[in-house]
């Protein structure tokens, strides 16, 4: 935190807001307690363009502000019990995800490719975490659980992985190259 300077406070507010912005759109499947959403999207965007550290800082002020009732959540809705409750862990997981997925872009500069296996990586915790959360909160199976809460994603997570390293890997090499993240 001490090598933070303002210009990496103001990207992580910036980013934090456009996760804000994109992740409460969704759209309910019906037949699983959890809608497709850009939430995935939106961690792994902050992932690509701040890495790990910042990127965990702006995923943690992201559940922090749903925690306390911004209708930040998928189907705009907040509060601590969206993250206590039974797909709280996917919402954790993000933790996992964005973490992940900006190792590898520090780690492998410029290399899509290892930008978008880190994110397939961070995805699988991402989902792991969730799953067990999910099967324990209501008493499942694991097979039951990863049925629900990640079956359903696998294809929607993958394309928005592409689009996620396409979009947000250039964003990332001109803020470093402008000196407006470190």
């Amino acid at each position: 935190m001490r090598n933070l300077k303002t210009a990496d406070f103001v990207t992580i507010a910036l980013v934090a807001a456009i996760m804000c912005i994109l992740a409460p759109a969704s759209i309910p499947l019906g037949f699983t307690l959890i809608p497709i959403t850009l939430g995935t999207f939106a961690v792994l965007m902050a992932g690509i363009i701040l890495g790990r550290t910042k990127g965990t800082i702006c995923v943690l002020i992201y559940i922090l502000l749903g925690a306390v009732g911004l209708p930040i959540f998928s189907g705009y809705t907040g509060g601590i019990q969206k993250i206590l409750g039974p797909t709280g862990g996917y919402l954790w997981g993000y933790l996992f995800l964005v973490w992940i997925t900006g190792f590898f872009v520090e780690h492998f500069k410029g290399k899509w490719y290892m930008c978008a296996m880190g994110s397939v990586l961070g995805m699988a915790f991402c989902y792991f975490f969730g799953t067990i959360w999910m099967m324990i909160s209501l008493d499942m199976t694991f097979w039951q659980a990863f049925a629900q809460g990640v079956a359903p994603f696998v294809v929607f997570d993958l394309a928005k992985i592409v689009v996620a390293v396409v979009a947000c890997l250039p964003v990332r090499q001109i803020l470093v190259r402008q000196n407006l993240i470190s």
